[in-house]
């Protein structure tokens, strides 16, 4: 499956250190006669402090003046925040920016367990080819990739309002709009980023990828042997059902999926995440719990059952009792962690599956 096109006006002409792995950064300004230091304290400014105006960026850096006549400093874009809403129920904030051709996109902030700590949702792209039925994203009729400058420039907006709080980033998730492996050079050159070694860098393990199971990225992402968490959703444990909840995705066999968790879990010598959305009278059952557990086998994993949100109404969670016999179930056919993940921010259209640019 082709990835989306980036649009053109989100490509700057002008080199921007946010669309390029900190390797090319580094190569281009070691080319223009800056240091190894000089060129740290310049990421530091752009990546850790979120700074884009090139006065600025250059102070913070300490670099010379006569460097910004070699084409590497100048303003960098940014997004527009046009809405930031939060959930009276549970805390979750969704942030709506829009891009620089008038397209909307959302993040959201996600409160953690730790007092004061919060996990970034960063999205990957504008709508989503992939068309999972009970997904709003999916619905969205513009669609395209996000260069990497978005999506880190999405973090550093939303770090910067959590800075605001008194409270800390500790983490970031690739689980907003989007596939993210539909976009997989700039989701990994993005999350690179976020993990170097600049001021309130993430640790790897705190940045997950999630995919709807894209054999031939997920295959490549365990070849880079990246710090990354890697959560692969399934939809269902048979290709029938997933034809009519994930269809594209679908088109491969789940068995493939699997084999490429298998295959990332051993080199990894780790439990693979995988998630799973739990939506009533279509996945819940006990044979559906019977099938989850003989497609996993021994692959050790981590499932995470997620309540369906669906904006249309055509799906609904499961009741307690139906969740609870199907994780009974999965007890005793399955015999690994499973967890029932929250999601939050149903009030403000912040849970998964339901993010439209709103």
């Amino acid at each position: 499956m082709k990835a989306l096109p980036a649009h053109p006006q989100t490509a700057p002409s002008l080199f921007d250190p946010r669309s390029h792995e900190p390797s090319a950064l580094f190569a281009a300004g070691r080319a223009a006669g800056l240091s190894d230091d000089a060129l740290l304290r310049w990421a530091g400014a752009v990546i850790g402090s979120g700074e884009r105006a090139a006065e600025r960026v250059l102070s913070e850096a300490r670099i010379a003046r006569r460097f910004s006549l070699s084409g590497l400093f100048h303003d960098l874009p940014s997004l527009s925040l046009a809405k930031h809403v939060r959930s009276e129920r549970d805390g979750f904030e969704k942030l709506l920016f829009e891009t620089h051709d008038g397209l909307k996109i959302e993040t959201v902030l996600i409160p953690l367990l730790k007092e004061r700590a919060v996990s970034i949702c960063l999205s990957s792209q504008v709508g989503c080819v992939m068309g999972c039925t009970f997904c709003a994203t999916a619905r969205m009729a513009t669609r395209r990739n996000l260069d990497a400058w978005e999506i880190l420039d999405q973090f550093a907006q939303a770090r910067s309002i959590v800075k605001s709080q008194g409270r800390r980033v500790m983490g970031a998730v690739f689980m907003g709009m989007g596939e993210p492996f539909l976009n997989f050079g700039n989701v990994i050159t993005a999350a690179k980023w976020l993990h170097f070694p600049v001021k309130d860098a993430i640790s790897g393990k705190a940045i997950t990828i999630s995919t709807v199971g894209l054999v031939q990225e997920i295959e490549k992402f365990t070849s880079l042997n990246l710090p990354f968490r890697l959560s692969i959703s399934l939809g269902a444990a048979t290709d029938e059902k997933r034809a009519r909840l994930v269809p594209v995705a679908a088109r491969t066999p789940v068995q493939s999926v699997m084999a490429a968790a298998r295959q990332h879990a051993a080199a990894r010598r780790d439990r693979v995440n995988l998630s799973y959305v739990c939506i009533k009278d279509e996945n819940v059952s006990i044979e559906d719990a019977r099938a989850l557990a003989g497609l996993i086998g021994d692959t050790p994993v981590r499932l995470d059952l997620i309540d369906v949100t669906d904006l249309s109404g055509r799906y609904a969670p499961p009741s307690e009792a139906e969740l609870k016999a199907f994780r009974d179930a999965l007890s005793e056919y399955l015999k690994q962690p499973v967890a029932r993940r929250y999601s939050g921010g149903a009030d403000i259209q912040a849970s998964c599956g339901s993010l439209a640019g709103s």
